[in-house]
């Protein structure tokens, strides 16, 4: 797959290795859609795709989704050769904001229940990232761990194509007020 969009700018691959949880995997469409992000879905899941959850979470999104599904991690991989991969995962040992995303960066998160393969993540040490938390954690809510990861690259890469200010419906902003 290419690294630029239809209309020619960034893009960002974010990828759900068997996700299990429909609410979980919704919200993640949601902020796909909502940033131009591309959604990459390796089953198996552990829900039908139709699943009113997951349809309910996505809200009326889904017309925005650029949304791929794959048989397996091996085809994710197959059809996706030579990509900038980035693998978090709760045991690795680098934080994911001192990494510089690339265009075109594949951001990989394992199912909620065990995370992604330990063999993956030690055949690919130095693009392995994690969120810090205290010890006592086990994890972060996956959705969560993807926004947090979705929008520090796209800081990153300036926020393109994102509408960096909102307006009031009733009011209008005092051009004095922001940063």
């Amino acid at each position: 797959m290419a690294n630029i969009n239809k209309k020619g700018k960034n893009i960002l691959n974010i990828v759900l290795v068997e996700p299990q949880i429909p609410q979980n995997t919704g919200n993640i469409a949601r902020t796909c859609a909502a940033t131009g992000a591309r959604l990459h879905i390796v089953q198996p899941c552990g829900f039908k795709i139709d699943d009113k959850k997951l349809k309910r979470a996505g809200l009326d999104y889904w017309y925005l989704l650029d949304i791929t599904y794959y048989k397996d991690i091996e085809d994710f991989f197959i059809r996706n050769p030579g990509g900038s991969f980035f693998f978090f995962s709760t045991k690795a040992i680098n934080i994911y904001s001192d990494i510089t995303y690339p265009n075109g960066a594949y951001l990989i998160f394992g199912k909620e229940t065990a995370g992604l393969p330990e063999e993956l993540l030690h055949k690919n040490p130095k693009s392995c990232v994690r969120l810090p938390m205290i010890d006592d954690a086990r994890s972060l809510n996956l959705s969560n761990a993807v926004a947090i990861g979705a929008y520090e690259v796209l800081r990153q890469w300036g926020f393109p194509e994102l509408l960096c200010e909102g307006r009031l419906t009733k009011y209008e902003w005092d051009a004095s007020v922001g940063l």
